[in-house]
């Protein structure tokens, strides 16, 4: 038996070094992709306020990848520190998709990002736009490969149980790929990711615009960013209900928790906007509802129904008893593994192993398991539901603000008046944390919601933490803190500090102009170097 408080501290440190490292991942997803799409636009047009654009973004880009990467390196070596039962039962299926991240993505990724940063007067532009391509790719292919592996733990598939070794073993290489849950979690993460570094852009282009400073950057950097954006919005929305709908099949005591649904309604369902649920009284308090919009939301249809925690919680106490059985022929099969009475017995409860793991929390024992033990593991299977909740809420409010945010900027800059809005201007700077707010809620909803599982179904997580000592836990989860903090104090201090200094420092030339009077929302040059004024004139009637 694990000590519950050391169980408890591994999983705080495993959130914190994930809530800190997923502040730099969904810019470094989006802004690769942008920066391509503004490269492109300079290789088909020759306007170098493209180029201008893509190198200056690019410098941020560099920032971010490079903390982000710091940051990320210590996750995948606390599998094995923290969480050694886990690696040892799962590490056949869970370790393949990391190591191909690794090998595929990462370094790819990390080889093609210094030729994308340092290699504008040594490649030709079609070679430098390759080069901006394949460092997008390998960002949005190393999330992939993390995200089927983070697909199996919420939907374990394409794996079995092996008595003899104990441990999990890979059957289908395919199932584990096409798991429907990474599949729509990784377009729901890349597009979130996509909708955050438009977002930033918008954020930073409104600031030089308040200032006006760097115009043409800014506000071609606007225009861009918002027409992105309100694209990945629309989509990451969108791809959200989709996977919702898919999690509602692989794990519906998360999406009870998500809805705070206790008891199970007939159809048509209503949706629980707010509520106050009380894990312990297993109830809502105070809930303001909208009649027939759950089945809507939950199975697409006015007829369809999810089952609530209640009941979710009597299946789970029913699959408990069919664990025991489980359980006892394991522990036969351990001491005489050709014991073909022991393995037929295993063979015929064996979907409920896991269930037998989460009753040997309370009854190590489960032979001897009480009623009320099992009661006690069967409450566990619910998730702590106001976590959950809240976190869902959050998520989906600050995503149907960034679109409208994102709309109303299409149509000011569509219009060429969005100069000429200092309020949304300051209310675009003040967007720029909302998407990563959004980002850590979604997080916190497919982790939490998770629990008490590590693989759903399969593992629970009180077995898989490895057996360190609590003060051991306590002293690095306070270095881990310490350490994230500084870097994250790092990242703000260079990126202020670069987007403070303009673009050009970033050796952008003269080809910035410096804005003192604006006319009918276009900027009027005071100063220009390169291109010639009448190039800047024609620019501008052209836009």
């Amino acid at each position: 038996m694990i000590d519950p408080t050391v169980v408890d501290l591994s999983r705080t440190q495993f959130a914190v070094t994930v809530l800190y490292h997923f502040l730099f991942v969904p810019l470094t997803l989006g802004l690769s992709f942008l920066l391509a799409a503004m490269e492109t636009v300079y290789v088909v047009t020759g306007k170098v306020i493209y180029k201008q654009m893509a190198q200056f973004w690019g410098k941020l880009f560099m920032i971010n990848f490079a903390l982000g990467v710091a940051t990320g390196l210590t996750m995948e070596f606390e599998f094995g520190t923290n969480w050694s039962f886990y690696s040892g039962f799962v590490g056949d299926i869970f370790g393949a998709p990391l190591a191909i991240e690794g090998l595929m993505a990462f370094f790819m990724e990390s080889t093609f990002v210094g030729l994308m940063i340092f290699g504008w007067d040594r490649l030709r532009k079609g070679q430098h736009l390759a080069v901006t391509y394949l460092v997008a790719l390998g960002s949005n292919l190393s999330a992939l490969w993390i995200l089927i592996a983070n697909g199996f733990m919420q939907d374990p598939r394409g794996a079995v149980f092996d008595p003899t070794t104990m441990r999990m073993q890979l059957t289908s290489f395919t199932q584990l790929i096409f798991s429907p849950d990474a599949q729509a979690k990784f377009v729901h993460t890349s597009i979130a990711g996509y909708v955050t570094a438009a977002l930033f852009v918008a954020g930073v282009s409104a600031w030089y615009m308040l200032r006006k400073r760097h115009l043409e950057l800014a506000r071609r950097s606007f225009r861009m960013a918002v027409l992105f954006g309100v694209l990945a919005t629309m989509g990451v929305i969108t791809l959200g209900d989709a996977l919702g709908f898919v999690g509602a099949h692989a794990q519906p005591t998360k999406l009870a928790a998500m809805e705070g649904l206790w008891k199970s309604e007939s159809a048509p369902m209503a949706w629980n906007v707010i509520a106050f649920p009380s894990q312990q009284a297993q109830k809502n308090v105070g809930v303001i509802q909208i009649p027939y919009v759950l089945s809507l939301l939950a199975t697409h249809s006015l007829y369809g129904t999810v089952p609530g925690m209640l009941e979710l919680e009597k299946r789970a106490a029913r699959r408990i008893q069919n664990g025991i059985p489980a359980i006892e022929a394991l522990q036969t099969l351990s001491k005489h593994p050709r014991d073909a009475a022991a393995m037929a017995q295993f063979k015929a409860h064996e979907k409920d192993l896991g269930f037998g793991f989460l009753l040997q929390r309370y009854a190590p024992n489960v032979a001897t398991a009480t009623p009320v033990q099992i009661r006690q593991a069967a409450r566990d299977a619910i998730p702590e539901v106001s976590v959950v909740f809240w976190s869902f809420r959050i998520m989906v409010g600050l995503g149907l603000a960034m679109l409208a945010f994102f709309v109303l900027g299409v149509i000011y800059t569509m219009r060429n008046v969005v100069q000429d809005r200092p309020w949304f201007l300051k209310t675009a700077v003040w967007m720029i944390p909302i998407p990563f707010i959004a980002c850590e809620m979604g997080w916190l909803v497919a982790e939490v919601g998770r629990q008490p599982w590590t693989v759903f179904e399969i593992l629970p997580t009180w077995m898989s933490a490895s057996t360190h000592s609590v003060g051991y836990l306590v002293f690095s989860l306070i270095g881990f803190v310490l350490l994230y903090t500084v870097f994250i104090i790092i990242e703000m201090y260079l990126m202020v500090r670069a987007i403070r200094q303009g673009p050009e420092s970033h050796g952008s030339g003269g080809g910035h102009r410096n804005v003192t009077t604006t006319h009918g929302g276009l900027p009027r040059p005071t100063l220009a170097l390169q291109p010639s004024s009448s190039a800047l004139q024609r620019s501008n009637r052209e836009e």
